[in-house]
């Protein structure tokens, strides 16, 4: 769970939402307070002052200071939050705040020009982040990930970058605390050429060790088990998908071909049993899905039904209701493989990116197995293939 925190991551009024009728309330946690960075400039170098106004908003609203700050409401989920989601990212939102301030107070007794401001703010954070990762709350990353969100809004870039630099300083002590597969996995994920994610994969699996980036820089990189990443990956594409709603649609495709590159890497072939997911039946929604597409000649057609299924439209579109709410509204039940009856009586979940290679894997499996490989297999081959380069068009 950790890595879905830092992928796809104090004693404030705890009371933020009315029981009785769950209104929002308004909070700032810096009133508008302004953070002057470059007062941290040498006096004999006055410069435009560099003020980051953190004026942060809980759910939404109007300040009370101001009769022209626009209302705050990012994506319209703020309304779809319960109490504990409120109570987290205030608390979250207040250790932010006392980071900033203590990053701020550093600043200041510092002699810098405008070319080392940059080095001095990485600096800071990690002076401040280091003593701090081990307590930070749960809804740290979610207050972070908020502000940068409000930062965007109100178009101020600076108060953004001082934000980023934050969040990249706790990703970057959080990945190392955690185990060398999953480290690897971040790697991977911030890695967009199909060609250098494999050879990062080879140098782990041969042991890791210090390499030189194109940069000029050096990279330490851990030893890892390919099998392990490809199992943590499917473990967070199992959780993901999982959900009736995704939550990121790149991260989900860069996991998947994390899997699909890992297990390829590992030389088994599709019949591997350490590729084996552990499901009995093939799942109705996929493999309704691939009977279309095996149906339909291989081409241009054939992609994009693939693509739009992969971003998550058509067959792929998430589904915000249950199976008791669309009884209660009159929508008929799942229809299961090739329009039979569903065998759960349950509406299947959308096809899913993870589990549509995995049930294309299986038929294929199956295929090879019974020594009956012919143009049915070839089909599912240039489907596999194509898939995958939509994921990579997808997630980078």
């Amino acid at each position: 769970m950790m890595l879905e925190t830092f992928l796809h991551l104090s004693p404030f009024n705890p009371c933020l939402i009315s029981s009785t009728n769950k209104t929002t309330h308004l909070f700032h946690f810096l009133p508008p307070l302004s953070l002057p960075i470059s007062s941290l400039q040498p006096k004999k170098n006055k410069k435009k002052p560099w003020n980051i106004h953190v004026s942060y908003e809980v759910g939404g609203g109007y300040a009370d200071n101001n009769e022209n700050t626009t209302k705050t409401q990012l994506n319209g989920d703020e309304h779809k939050w319960d109490a504990q989601h409120y109570e987290a990212i205030l608390k979250g939102g207040e250790q932010v705040t006392s980071v900033l301030q203590e990053m701020v107070t550093l600043l200041e007794d510092m002699d810098m020009n405008e070319a080392s401001e940059e080095v001095a703010v990485e600096i800071a954070a990690q002076g401040v982040i280091g003593k701090r990762v081990d307590k930070m709350e749960s809804g740290f990353m979610m207050a972070l990930d908020y502000m940068i969100q409000l930062a965007e809004k109100d178009n101020d870039d600076q108060r953004k970058l001082l934000l980023e630099v934050i969040k990249q300083t706790v990703l970057s002590h959080l990945t190392k605390k955690c185990p060398p597969h999953v480290q690897v996995i971040g790697l991977l994920c911030r890695t967009p050429e199909k060609e250098s994610r494999h050879e990062l994969l080879r140098r782990v699996a041969a042991g890791g060790g210090e390499f030189g980036s194109e940069k000029g820089t050096k990279v330490q990189l851990p030893a890892a088990n390919l099998n392990d990443i490809a199992n943590q990956a499917d473990d967070l594409l199992e959780t993901m998908e999982s959900r009736p709603v995704v939550p990121d649609r790149k991260l989900l495709a860069r996991l998947v071909l994390i899997r699909e590159e890992a297990r390829n890497m590992m030389g088994g072939g599709i019949l591997d049993e350490r590729n084996d997911r552990g499901f009995s039946t093939l799942p109705e929604a996929e493999v309704n899905f691939l009977s279309k597409l095996v149906a339909l000649k291989p081409g241009k057609t054939v992609q994009e039904m693939i693509k739009n299924v992969m971003l998550g439209k058509d067959e792929g579109a998430d589904s915000s209701t249950s199976d008791e709410e669309d009884a209660a509204s009159g929508q008929s039940m799942s229809r299961g493989i090739a329009g039979r009856a569903s065998v759960t009586g349950r509406k299947p979940l959308p096809v899913r990116p993870g589990m549509f290679l995995e049930a294309v894997s299986k038929v294929l499996g199956g295929i090879y197995a019974g020594n009956a490989s012919g143009i049915t297999a070839q089909h599912l081959e240039w489907v596999h293939q194509k898939t995958l380069q939509v994921l990579q068009e997808i997630a980078f």
